[in-house]
């Protein structure tokens, strides 16, 4: 199991309060359509060919069985580990998407590698994976970057991030065509979730062909039982919609995420546009898929969804 980067994980990325510790730049750079993101992950974490990647995410996809949400899908909340361990829990969440109208997803993640304050919008034309190239939303990316501080775009925070890269197979795959706006945090306190939450949900106005998409993964390296509590008590903040219980969850140690901040932005964006349920799709841990449960590492699909009577599936 990848523990030695997951080490780093803890350090970087489950503090609420992540350091600020390089100096970056705040100006925004024009966008460039040749400047594409190469993908870092594809041939680690998931396979780097294509007919490969198609089989592999297809089949996480038909495993996941059938997956019928009443209403409209607002957000997902998905883990980000190699496919190996978390892909099925990923297929859970994308399943549900079958089938429905979305034209743009929002994708939150936090930085693992570069520590930085605020909340990095990219700005780059694509992002390109073994299936092809995602075109990035520039319209809503420079709009969001026009809001000023906490809002910048830093390429470095993007550029060897993983949280939003595993997620585009499974988004090629289900959702075909979409554009994507890609949005990492360096901070994920409360007050920071809040301004993000509040800044899409005023840019975006009520948009019902975007999805908001939290990539997290839950408890890292506890025992087997004890990061099923904390998991426990995480999912039910989800499941109650519960984003300041979460938020002190998070601070106070009872829960653990690497995404924290992501998903209680989505919660908060979600509930703004109209989302009154959590439906949990899937929950797991490393040790499942490998059977060590010394130390494991938790994964969850779980989608946020507005009852209304509209969607695919009305109720």
């Amino acid at each position: 199991m990848h523990s030695c980067f997951y080490r780093l994980v803890i350090l970087a990325c489950l503090l609420i309060f992540p350091p600020s510790s390089l100096p970056v730049s705040g100006a925004a750079e024009a966008g460039d359509l040749e400047d594409i993101r190469s993908p870092v992950m594809a041939g680690a974490w998931y396979p780097s060919k294509p007919e490969l990647l198609r089989k592999t995410v297809k089949g996480y996809l038909s495993g996941a069985g059938s997956q019928i949400l009443d209403g409209e899908v607002k957000a997902l909340i998905v883990p980000h580990a190699g496919y190996r361990y978390s892909g099925g829990i990923a297929g859970r969440a994308y399943r549900a998407l079958k089938g429905r109208r979305i034209t743009r997803v929002v994708m939150i993640g936090p930085s693992h590698r570069v520590g930085f304050g605020g909340i990095s919008v990219n700005l780059q034309a694509g992002y390109e994976t073994p299936l092809g190239t995602v075109p990035v939303d520039m319209g809503t990316a420079r709009k969001l970057l026009d809001e000023g501080p906490p809002f910048r775009w830093l390429r470095q925070a993007h550029a060897s991030e993983h949280s939003l890269e595993v997620q585009l197979p499974f988004i090629q795959e289900v959702l075909g065509r979409v554009r994507i706006v890609p949005v990492i945090m360096g901070r994920q306190d409360f007050t920071t979730c809040s301004t993000l939450a509040d800044t899409l949900v005023r840019v975006l106005g009520h948009c019902q062909d975007t999805l908001f998409l939290a990539s997290t993964d839950l408890s890292h390296y506890h025992p087997y039982r004890e990061a099923r509590a904390m998991d426990g008590e995480f999912i039910s903040h989800v499941a109650g919609l519960d984003a300041r219980g979460l938020a002190e969850g998070l601070v106070k140690g009872r829960c653990e995420a690497c995404g924290g901040g992501p998903v209680i932005s989505a919660i908060l964006a979600a509930g703004a546009m109209g989302a009154d349920k959590a439906a949990i799709l899937g929950y797991a841990t490393s040790g499942d898929v490998n059977g060590d449960r010394r130390r494991v590492v938790g994964y969850l699909a779980a989608a946020l969804v507005r009852t209304s009577g509209k969607g695919p599936h009305p109720r």
